[in-house]
Order: structure tokens, then C-alpha cells, then sequence
């Protein structure tokens, strides 16, 4: 059986810290599905840890959330850096209810966290898993194996704007992009690395450039600059909108992609799609300095309409797991906890999304059984 191969250690750009193999995770499950499909994360982990014997993990939770919002009036702690800073990495459910609006929750947790702990690389990576289909009936499991890099901290989502003549006809609204070269030369160069490490050594740089004239210009001309460095990876350049074309049409053609934040946050959610489904997507969110401990999380929100029936998809929370423990160094760990999950995929334990009828507790059970059936 072979293995997801995403090995976010190898595309640092610095090394792996020293394996001390004892580790502190803040678990910040937060709102709708998160508390479900942490918890079963949680438990797959310490089943890892008793059975290998190989490296220690205690899990801290910490209650930030909507909940927590509507108490103090703010998503998390005044000192959340420092809270953070006191632990080795955070694995984090989702944020978001009905009830409050997106932009207070998002900007309220999670954008809370990522830029001021410049955690700039957010990496996803895409497959589909055996016993499961690609919604693309002409491809093949193995036409789907991609690493999606996301700039994290600035670019669309940087923050900067405002809105005035509030109530008027004229009402102004202003969203700016913020590129810098710092931020575009770093993920750029994060990665060319994470594409070195693969078998195929490509990378797509995903643009706007033909009509974003000047921030995605500077994006493609570092970019050029950048290559120069890895002469061994091949890479091309897509327009965002043909783009799209292409991960439907040719997804055998791709390999590592790196784009703004707006552009991967769309583009990732549409490669999860055609990998099976949004609930096996995972994704880490990374300083790839180490300076900041890194944060791993599941694409798929809080889906407050599936919240509290037990159907929830834990796949994806395992896999960010996953990613978290190779990220700490414990890479026969990561590797150890996808096979079982791959293993209970093959075997037909699926959860709904997935066309199965498994219950998350289902699928809990059956990859912390496969996990001791490994050894």
C-alpha cells in the first residue's frame, strides 16, 4: 500500500528541531464539528503513542470558540501568542457559527493566530484515497496526488481597507492586497523545496497577472527569480481562472501548486472536491522558520448542519494529525497513521460523503484497531 507523499519536514527551510519524543499540543477544537472530529483525533493519537512506545503526547484543551466569544467578548485570550508559544503545536477543529457573522469569527481565531505567529505556509495536500472515487470519471486514483501551498499572512487577506460614507448611495467599500517581497520570496521558495522532495519535481505557480497588474506581476517575476535556485524542478504558470480548467481536465499534470491566499484558499477546496470529498482534506498551517509552533487543522469548517449527528468525516482531522506528527519529527508515526487510515478506506469504512455509511465513532474504532494490528 503506498503512502500519502507529503513530507512537510523535508520542505522546511531549516531542520528538523532535536526529537525530545515529548509533546505539549494545545487542542483548540472550537465551534460546529470541531469538538467531534478533534476529540476522535485525540484518540487516534494516544492509541498511536500507547502502541509504539516510541514518543509521548499530551493534549491541552483550550475553550476559544464562539462560546468563549459570547462570554468575553472575543474569540481567545488577550496573551493567545504567548498561550500558544507554550506548546509544541495546536491542532484546531473550525470556527464559525449561524449566529455570529464569518468575518468577526475568522478574523476573530484564526487570522488572530496565523499572521501575528507568522505561520505563512499553509500546505494541503490532496489525494484520493483507495476505496474511495475521484468525482472525475475519466481519472485515476493516481492522477490526484498534489501539494497545494498557500501564502498565509498576507496578499487578499492582509487586512488593510475600510469602508466610508457608511448608508449613502456612495458607499465605498476598499479591500487591499498587500504583496511584499519577503512574503512572496519565502512561500516561493518554501515551495521549490516541497517540489524538490517529490518524484515528479514540478511546480505550477498559480497567477492573475494578465489583469493584476502590479502585486501578481511582482508575484511572477520572483517567481522567475526563484527558479533560478532549483534547477532540478521544472515549473510552469497558470492563470487562476484556466487553472481551474486544468485541475478538471489534465489533474495528472499537476504535482506541487502555490498561489495568494485568496486564489489556494478557493483552489484547495476545489481540489478536495475532486479528490472525493472536503472531509478528507487536511491542512497545516506553518512557520517554517520554527521560530512559532505550527498549527494543523481540517479544511471543511465547522458544518454546523451535520453538527451533534455523529456523521462527521474524521479523516481529514486524522491526517492533519498526521502531518502534525511528521512536522515534529515522528515520521514513522505519520507514515504508521496513514496507513491505517488508508487500510480502513480500502476496507470500505466510509463515512457519508464518502458514499459509505459509517458513523464517526465508526470510523474512530476501526483506524485505532488497524493502528494496533499494525503495531
Amino acid at each position: 500500500m503506498s503512502t500519502i507523499n507529503t513530507s512537510l519536514e523535508q520542505a522546511s527551510v531549516v531542520a528538523a528541531p532535536s526529537k525530545s519524543h515529548n509533546y505539549r499540543i494545545a487542542s483548540i477544537p472550537a465551534d460546529g464539528i470541531g469538538p467531534e472530529v478533534v476529540s476522535a483525533a485525540i484518540e487516534v493519537v494516544n492509541k498511536l503513542a500507547q502502541t509504539m512506545k516510541t514518543f509521548k503526547i499530551e493534549f491541552t484543551h483550550i475553550p476559544w470558540g464562539t462560546d468563549y466569544y459570547k462570554k468575553h467578548g472575543r474569540y481567545v485570550d488577550e496573551n493567545v501568542l504567548d498561550v500558544l508559544r507554550g506548546y509544541d503545536a495546536s491542532l484546531f477543529g473550525s470556527v464559525g457559527a449561524p449566529d455570529v457573522p464569518d468575518h468577526i469569527s475568522l478574523w476573530g481565531l484564526l487570522l488572530a493566530i496565523r499572521g501575528p505567529l507568522q505561520l505563512y505556509a499553509n500546505v494541503r495536500p490532496v489525494r484520493t484515497f483507495p476505496g474511495t472515487q475521484s468525482p472525475l470519471r475519466s481519472a485515476k486514483a493516481s492522477d490526484i496526488d498534489w501539494l497545494l501551498v498557500r501564502e498565509n499572512s498576507e496578499g487578499e487577506y492582509a487586512g488593510h481597507g475600510g469602508r466610508s460614507h457608511v448608508g449613502q448611495p456612495w458607499e465605498t467599500a476598499t479591500e487591499v492586497a498587500i504583496f511584499t517581497r519577503v512574503g512572496i520570496e519565502r512561500i516561493m521558495r518554501f515551495a521549490f523545496t516541497a517540489a524538490s522532495t517529490r518524484p515528479k519535481r514540478h511546480l505550477t505557480v498559480v497567477t492573475k497577472s494578465n489583469s493584476l497588474r502590479y502585486g501578481l506581476v511582482l508575484w511572477d517575476e520572483i517567481a522567475l527569480s526563484v527558479s533560478k535556485d532549483f534547477p532540478s524542478v521544472t515549473w510552469d504558470k497558470m492563470l487562476v481562472d484556466a487553472m481551474t480548467i486544468r485541475m478538471v481536465q489534465n489533474p495528472a499534470s499537476l504535482d506541487v501548486i502555490v498561489g495568494t491566499n485568496l486564489h489556494m484558499d478557493i483552489l484547495s477546496d476545489l481540489a478536495a472536491a475532486l479528490a472525493g470529498s472536503i472531509g478528507v482534506a487536511p491542512s497545516s498551517n506553518l512557520d517554517p522558520t520554527r521560530k512559532n509552533p505550527s498549527l494543523f487543522e481540517p479544511v471543511h469548517g465547522s458544518a454546523f448542519d451535520i453538527t451533534g449527528k455523529g456523521v462527521a468525516n474524521p479523516v481529514a482531522t486524522f491526517w492533519s494529525a498526521a502531518e502534525m506528527l511528521g512536522w515534529l519529527g515522528e515520521e514513522e508515526a505519520k507514515e504508521k497513521l496513514m496507513r491505517a487510515v488508508e487500510n480502513v478506506c480500502e476496507k470500505g469504512i466510509l463515512t457519508k460523503d464518502l458514499g459509505g455509511t459509517a458513523m464517526t465513532k465508526d470510523v474512530t474504532k476501526a483506524v485505532c484497531d488497524e493502528i494496533e494490528r499494525l503495531g
